[in-house]
């Protein structure tokens, strides 16, 4: 009887850390266990009811048909004037791709880009999955460390380091996850003028918690700070966050219209094109109020202040102040070496939320996953409520400690 044996670059990647917590924390609350889940990056809200009312009223019109492989032309219309009211850069119609969540834009990209051991440069903290992706499409990725001292954010300098004559992507994602860091227009323009050195670098900039932004100046994004790199970034973006529609699956990209040509090339052969009634949500969602928004942001900025406060307030752990997005990326150095009271050593931050998970019901994600330790992901997409019993078991459990 013969065995499969997956293909090798199945065997190269891991199975995403948040996906398997997420799932792990939903398997104990099934069997009964009393867990407070912050693992989870999507929003409480649902989604709001006149997108929901779009969707009807596409069904009802009977556009439920495969679209192009690029989307509807009322989609492609929304992002683009999205792009420019809120950016103020102009798009055309050969420049945009749509795909099934920005998820799947930005393997596509890889995917469209990446052979021979292309190098990848990625800023850590990173999204979990940025690294198997770029290995799954045969590059390599560089981890470039990006500590708490400057605000987790790539430095200058520290691009500059990381580039050699074989790299060919950086991936920039602001707000990030797990940290909420954000750049600065400051920032971003000093980026830019190291890439402007380096002709052969694109950037594939990942916004799509742009709008979960809690800072007083102005969201922006690299195209629009240093124009002269606009066709060599990749502005991904989706509705997933801002907009409460992650089972939606609507992801979407402007970028170099070759890039973009080959990215739907590649749709084209794989799932042809994304849900035709997903995409009149999203379209409608773009293109009116966005009073949605507004108060979802007012929410979050309350429980990001909230948990902050409270994690502050406990010995051994330290939190920054994100600048967007719904996550919290804590310092759990000081708890280090500690001892649980069975007696176990705390010796990595994987220790220390498996004892929060075993010990006090709490799910969170070890910054390990992330790429820099020793910290730890709680997200604060949940009620206020679940967030007050975390901090309140967080501290029980810390001061258990030996």
């Amino acid at each position: 009887m013969s065995t499969f044996v997956p293909a090798s670059r199945v065997s190269r990647i891991k199975v995403s850390p948040s996906t398997a917590a997420s799932a792990r924390a939903r398997e104990l609350k099934a069997a009964g266990h009393d867990i407070v889940d912050l693992t989870v990056g999507e929003p409480d809200f649902d989604t709001p009811e006149n997108v929901k009312g779009a969707a009807h009223a596409a069904i009802d019109r009977g556009e439920t048909k495969y679209t192009a492989v690029n989307g509807t032309p009322a989609l492609r219309n929304a992002i683009i004037g999205d792009f420019q009211r809120r950016l103020g850069l102009t798009y055309s119609d050969n420049e945009m791709c749509v795909g099934g969540g920005a998820k799947q834009i930005l393997f596509l990209a890889l995917m469209a880009s990446v052979e021979n051991d292309a190098e990848v440069i990625i800023p850590a903290p990173y999204w979990v999955s940025y690294p198997d992706m770029v290995i799954a499409n045969e590059g390599k990725p560089v981890i470039v460390q990006c500590p708490q001292e400057t605000g987790f954010k790539l430095t200058p300098e520290a691009l500059e380091k990381a580039i050699t004559p074989k790299t060919l992507w950086l991936i920039l994602n602001s707000p990030s996850n797990p940290t909420g860091a954000a750049y600065s227009r400051s920032e971003l323009d000093a980026l830019g003028k190291v890439l402007l050195r380096h002709p052969q670098v694109f950037v594939l900039s990942d916004d799509i918690y742009d709008q979960v932004w809690f800072k007083d100046e102005p969201m922006t994004t690299l195209a629009a700070v240093v124009p002269e790199l606009k066709d060599r970034v990749l502005l991904t973006n989706g509705v997933s966050k801002s907009y409460a529609m992650t089972g939606w699956r609507i992801g979407y990209a402007a970028g170099p219209a070759p890039l973009i040509a080959a990215i739907n090339k590649l749709q084209s052969q794989m799932s042809s094109c994304p849900s035709s009634v997903s995409q009149a949500a999203a379209a409608f969602a773009l293109a009116n109020d966005q009073t949605f928004i507004i108060d979802s942001v007012k929410v979050y900025k309350d429980r990001r202040d909230y948990a902050c406060a409270r994690l502050n307030a406990i010995p051994g752990l330290s939190c920054l102040v994100p600048d967007g997005a719904f996550y919290l990326y804590p310092n759990c150095g000081g708890v280090i070496g500690k001892k649980t009271p069975d007696g176990k050593v705390i010796e990595n931050d994987l220790d220390f939320v498996l004892y929060l998970l075993d010990g006090v019901g709490v799910a969170a994600l070890q910054g390990a996953a992330y790429g820099l330790s020793p910290y730890f992901r709680l997200s604060f997409a949940t009620s206020m409520e679940a967030i007050t019993e975390a901090c309140d078991r967080i501290e029980k459990a810390v001061k258990a400690l030996i």
